[in-house]
């Protein structure tokens, strides 16, 4: 397995989940990391990302001031702490290794893919 994610869970809306991708050294060290969520019915929709060394991030719109990425490159993990979450916050949250050492906002722009967890928001 190359990257696997955990952290997912249930949680009331204004909760808070860390979500961890751990992955391989090989798809970690020079390479963009992205988190993506796929809700029922629903496209998979770019969540956050970071490039090689941490030094540029990137957010959507939704996400943005809830949402904190960050990576730990002696480890080959990478966190996504979720604060403030909301009902529509709702979904299965994939971890993804880019293609290149910035990490894009589609996810064409990654080829490694992890498993997925389920984090779901009650209101």
């Amino acid at each position: 397995v190359q990257l696997q994610a955990s952290g997912g869970g249930s949680v009331q809306a204004g909760g808070s989940l860390r979500l961890s991708c751990a992955a391989s050294r090989r798809i970690f060290s020079n390479n963009g990391m992205g988190w993506f969520r796929q809700a029922p019915g629903k496209e998979r929709t770019f969540v956050a990302g970071i490039s090689w060394n941490g030094g540029y991030v990137d957010y959507a719109d939704s996400t943005k001031g809830r949402f904190t990425i960050s990576r730990d490159n002696a480890k080959n993990t990478v966190a996504l702490q979720m604060n403030s979450l909301m009902p529509e916050d709702t979904a299965v949250y994939y971890c993804a290794a880019a293609r290149s050492a910035v990490a894009s906002t589609s996810a064409s722009g990654y080829n490694y893919w992890g498993q997925g967890t389920l984090v779901t928001v009650s209101s």
